[in-house]
């Protein structure tokens, strides 16, 4: 479990940013290869219109198809929530849907998002199902999800505290999770507090490629070079386990599986 917080100030500036700029940045540091660290676009952001998420995983494993062995099936793990206190908040709640076929039915909906909310948590990820979502879009409560339906069957959570998978991105207890309409990705730690620098650099470098594509100086020849001196650039950032900033057993950069 990581319990690193990032100081208040570095995260409210965080919060703000789109993934796909974060996402950019993330790549300038060479910390983790560029085809891992965000799910696959089988998990979809259900309310658009919300502004991102940004918070600290509390991860679980869930089933919906079938009842649990020992309990009732929905209510009753407060052993559960317990847990999730001891992630650092904001927290955003990662339920992996364990099941052969995920999303039978749906353990997030408008009672356990009021009971997130309760406890700090901004926003939901899941590989399965979720539900009430014009409630749920009410409370501003982010959602994202592999598939929506009405029933919550058999929703029960089968184990927690550990790393999870969802749409192939494996996600630990207290990984600082981003999504916004995009999807979902995951912030490293050890560079996070340096993102928003370095977004400022990529949307100045970017902003000038615009205005010039946009410009009466605008020329094939011109954009050769300026795209050849952008592909050096991306040559440049080559990743080397060990010799990269952030890569060792106390930060939660993860590979995707």
């Amino acid at each position: 479990m990581h319990n690193v917080k990032l100081p208040a100030a570095d995260f409210d500036r965080l919060r703000h940013m789109d993934t796909c700029t974060v996402s950019n940045a993330i790549e300038r540091f060479n910390v983790r290869l560029r085809n891992e660290g965000f799910a696959s676009g089988l998990i979809k952001c259900r309310f658009h219109k919300l502004p991102p998420m940004l918070g600290y995983a509390v991860t679980g494993r869930i089933r919906t198809s079938t009842a649990p062995m020992a309990g009732r099936c929905y209510f009753d793990r407060m052993d559960f929530w317990e847990y999730a206190t001891k992630i650092p908040a904001p927290r955003v709640l990662v339920l992996e849907d364990v099941d052969h076929t995920p999303g039978v039915g749906a353990m997030v909906g408008e009672i356990h998002a009021s009971i997130g909310q309760a406890l700090g948590f901004v926003g939901h990820v899941t590989n399965g199902a979720v539900r009430d979502l014009p409630e749920v879009e009410a409370l501003g409560f982010n959602l994202f999800s592999g598939t929506v339906v009405p029933s919550h069957s058999y929703a029960h959570i089968v184990e927690f505290g550990e790393p999870v998978s969802i749409g192939g991105l494996k996600i630990s207890p207290g990984e600082l999770v981003h999504g916004d309409c995009h999807g979902i990705h995951t912030i490293p730690l050890s560079v996070a507090a340096d993102i928003p620098t370095k977004v400022a650099e990529i949307m100045r470098e970017e902003r000038e490629l615009i205005d010039f594509c946009r410009s009466p100086q605008f020329s094939l020849e011109e954009l050769g070079k300026r795209m050849a001196a952008m592909t050096a650039d991306c040559a440049t950032d080559t990743y080397r386990p060990g010799l990269n900033p952030g890569l060792n057993d106390d930060t939660p950069t993860r590979k995707n599986h």
